[in-house]
């Protein structure tokens, strides 16, 4: 009897955790790298008096079910006075699980901040590797709070949205 009651309540934990949401890295790969010092070598006899700006973008697709595509995409380009020293641009990608069974805006916070948060290390160390081989100086990237900036963009849209709706109404 005892043995019956342990087994049911070991079938039961079973199925309570086959309904909880799902996440796992299935693989984090490169998918496209690209690094250009267009006016090397004459940038190098200058004066280093750097500028830099960084892009950054997100995408995600689905693959299959409950199986996501996320690549984050990084644009360093440096410039010394009107010249580009060098452009860098690294697309780190990663297909993620996601089960169906996580709420929509979890699962949307999961693809927009949670999984850049993984990308985003491998990323920067493939950016900094890129230049460094340049010769130029050692280019570490700052963190990024993802989850602050995928918060930002909701708000944003959201205000869109509502945009939208009060123009209809009007």
């Amino acid at each position: 009897m005892a043995d019956e009651n342990q087994q049911a309540q070991q079938n039961g934990a079973a199925q309570g955790e086959q309904q909880q949401p799902q996440f796992a890295i299935q693989r984090i790969f490169v998918k496209d790298v690209s690094f250009e010092a267009p006016n090397a070598p004459e940038i190098f006899r200058k004066e280093w008096t750097p500028q830099l700006s960084v892009d950054m973008n997100v995408n995600n697709k689905k693959l299959d079910e409950g199986v996501y595509e996320v690549t984050l995409t990084l644009t360093a380009k440096n410039t010394v006075g009107e010249e580009t020293a060098f452009l860098c641009e690294v697309a780190q990608a990663g297909i993620f699980t996601v089960s169906e069974e996580m709420p929509e805006p979890n699962k949307a916070h999961t693809l927009g901040a949670f999984c850049p948060n993984i990308l985003f290390p491998y990323a920067r160390e493939t950016i900094s590797s890129l230049v460094t081989r340049g010769t130029f100086p050692q280019l570490n990237l700052a963190p990024v709070n993802f989850d602050a900036v995928f918060a930002q963009h909701v708000q944003q849209q959201q205000a869109q949205q509502q945009a939208a709706e009060q123009k209809q109404d009007a």
